[in-house]
């Protein structure tokens, strides 16, 4: 992947070594999203247009250090996102506010509650950015079995596929709808939510195919962190045994399907998982 020429977000909070920051945490254009949103929730496609404006956040906006190389790396693929989904909102007839990426060691508050770094890679709804441990690319290359660049930003797009869902109003909507369902249902809604993540994190691979950055080794890369953080793989591997049930992000097959879904076409329309009858 040729990250090195992208350019650099200064969206990136830098709260490595003792931050401190500030519901629901997700992770761990246009109008085709009010229109699935609108069908979803009811109410009309226009009441979902002004959904998701940019609200204030805490901590200071730090450029990352010259000699950090994952944090650059993590700045780079930030700022390609921004200028991806800037210009699809643009077509929409919208205007993208990019969310910013907090970078921390061990533990973070964020406003959604304490997180650690097992957690994951995190969205916070309530404070509308994404929280990441670096630490999560050496657990992602050792024991998860995928190495690459694109892997790893892969799972930073699939963290701002869950901030469009929030500019889009959707995921306040499906966290209200998940409070009048039992537990199996919510789960399964999760699953919906995620898996139009990783279509979205496909639409923006999608455009850096386009230009380039990216080749079929990458692509694979990408494939195989999918694969590795399906929900069976990952239960199989910590309890012995699969329970579907549970699943919160779907399973290894399903978030292949969704991201490649979306690198195919990248086509927003094709990100539709809440309205397909099994995704």
């Amino acid at each position: 992947m040729d990250w090195e020429q992208l350019r650099r977000s200064r969206n990136v909070v830098d709260r490595r070594g003792g931050g401190v920051g500030g519901g629901l945490a997700v992770g761990g254009g246009g109008l085709i999203f009010a229109l699935l949103a609108s069908l979803l929730f009811g109410g009309s496609p226009l009441d979902y247009l002004g959904a998701g404006s940019s609200s204030g956040t805490q901590g200071q906006v730090q450029q990352t250090p010259a000699n950090d190389r994952n944090a650059d790396f993590v700045s780079a693929i930030l700022g390609d996102t921004e200028d991806t989904w800037a210009a699809i909102f643009q077509k929409a007839g919208r205007q993208y506010n990019p969310p910013r990426l907090v970078l921390f060691d061990g533990t973070v508050n964020s406003g959604c509650g304490s997180a650690s770094s097992a957690t994951g890679p995190f969205y916070c709804l309530l404070d509308r950015q994404v929280y990441m441990d670096l630490s999560f690319f050496r657990t992602l290359e050792t024991r998860l079995g995928a190495s690459g660049d694109f892997a790893r930003a892969y799972v930073i797009a699939h963290e701002i596929g869950h901030h469009i869902q929030n500019e889009l109003g959707i995921l306040p909507r499906v966290q209200e709808q998940q409070q009048r369902l039992s537990r199996a249902q919510s789960n399964a809604l999760s699953v919906r939510t995620e898996l139009m993540a990783d279509c979205l994190a496909g639409v923006w691979g999608h455009y850096t195919a386009q230009r380039g950055i990216i080749d079929g080794a990458d692509v694979r890369s990408a494939m195989t962190a999918a694969e590795a953080i399906g929900d069976d793989r990952l239960q199989q591997q910590s309890q012995g045994r699969v329970v579907p049930d549970s699943f919160t992000h779907g399973s290894s097959a399903q978030r292949v399907a969704w991201f490649q879904r979306g690198l195919q076409s990248g086509n927003i329309d094709d990100c539709d998982a809440f309205s397909v009858q099994r995704p």
